[in-house]
């Protein structure tokens, strides 16, 4: 039997960045993802973001596809916050997303970033390609 256990830091953006995750809305978005992520058999250990984007910390197992767990998470979440009217207008994922292997001596530090995401963006002057430079380099 194989043991494969490959940590992923994913991060996608909503279309156009448009701000749809106010506060109020988004524990209870990434709580849905978690759950649907669960009942799907994929295992999401953090997620957590800001109005425009989320950060989320994936464990991939054998036989498991990046791009499924990603399709799954991203269309399903849309299909839910627009089928309970979360927002004004219609919700929608950009179609990309980032993702990058994370080392295992680095998980904590990882889950403390993702766990922050409010108080990171509020202490720097927030650019999104310098973010995702930043953790293509680590």
């Amino acid at each position: 039997m194989s043991y494969v256990r490959i940590w992923i830091h994913t991060v996608w953006s909503t279309k156009k960045r448009v701000p749809f995750l106010r506060k109020e809305i988004r524990g209870k978005v990434f709580k849905h993802i978690e759950q649907n992520a669960k009942a799907k058999g994929y295992h999401v250990d953090c997620i957590n973001g800001i109005s425009d984007h989320v950060h989320c910390l994936l464990l991939l197992r054998s036989g498991q596809n990046l791009s499924d767990i990603m399709m799954t998470l991203k269309g399903e979440s849309s299909h839910w916050i627009n089928e309970n009217n979360m927002t004004e207008n219609t919700f929608g994922w950009q179609n990309d997303y980032y993702a990058v292997s994370a080392c295992v001596s680095q998980l904590k530090t990882l889950r403390h970033y993702i766990k922050n995401q409010e108080q990171h963006h509020r202490d720097r002057e927030y650019d999104f390609e310098k973010e995702l430079k930043k953790f293509s380099m680590t």
